[in-house]
């Protein structure tokens, strides 16, 4: 017998067809983004780069360009990648390589991440445009600073460099990135 759901160590059980808001834990995604790695783990350092540690350079990316962005719009910066805690981070080539389905399971997931949390299901066109520049921007640093992309090869697949001066990103342990990642959420959290 086949089964659409997974258990998380929330107890909880996450049906991956139908996401409901009420099987979502922030602990749950905190640990799960924790532990998996930007880049398919192709990556500098001791540890690997996870989506934790990217969301939150995301968020400050997204912060710095938006400063006058209120709390809710910084959470849904923050939670741009949740749905990776169940279905990992796939790398853009692959994604394509996927198509409609991947995107379609990957949309219900963050809508049901955002209802959970109080936001609307969808951030809306512009919200969604600036955190996605934020991201590529994060994408650049990560592509030079972890990733072993040059600066012509960076510049071809992401844009021009981004301003400003390189972010520190040294990959921190899976326990580090998650207590990062939960410390920012509960921080916005209380704010909205």
């Amino acid at each position: 017998m086949s089964r659409a759901w997974q258990r998380m160590l929330s107890g909880r059980r996450l049906d991956l067809l139908n996401p409901s808001p009420f099987d979502i834990e922030i602990e749950d995604i905190a640990h799960g983004l924790s532990r998996v790695s930007r880049w398919n783990g192709q990556t500098v350092g001791e540890h690997s780069f996870s989506v934790a540690q990217h969301s939150v350079l995301v968020l400050d990316l997204f912060s710095a360009q938006a400063v006058n962005s209120s709390p809710r719009d910084q959470l849904y910066a923050l939670l741009h990648d949740a749905a990776e805690y169940v279905i990992g981070d796939l790398i853009s080539p692959f994604k394509s390589a996927v198509g409609l389905d991947y995107k379609s399971l990957e949309h219900k997931l963050e809508h049901a991440v955002h209802v959970r949390f109080g936001l609307k299901a969808d951030p809306g066109e512009d919200l969604h445009r600036r955190i996605k520049a934020a991201d590529i921007k994060a994408a650049y640093w990560e592509a030079t600073l972890l990733a072993g992309f040059d600066s012509a090869e960076a510049v071809n697949f992401f844009g021009e460099r981004p301003g400003g001066r390189a972010p520190d990103l040294t990959p921190l342990s899976a326990m580090e990135a998650k207590a990062l990642f939960t410390g920012r959420f509960e921080g916005l959290l209380a704010q909205t």
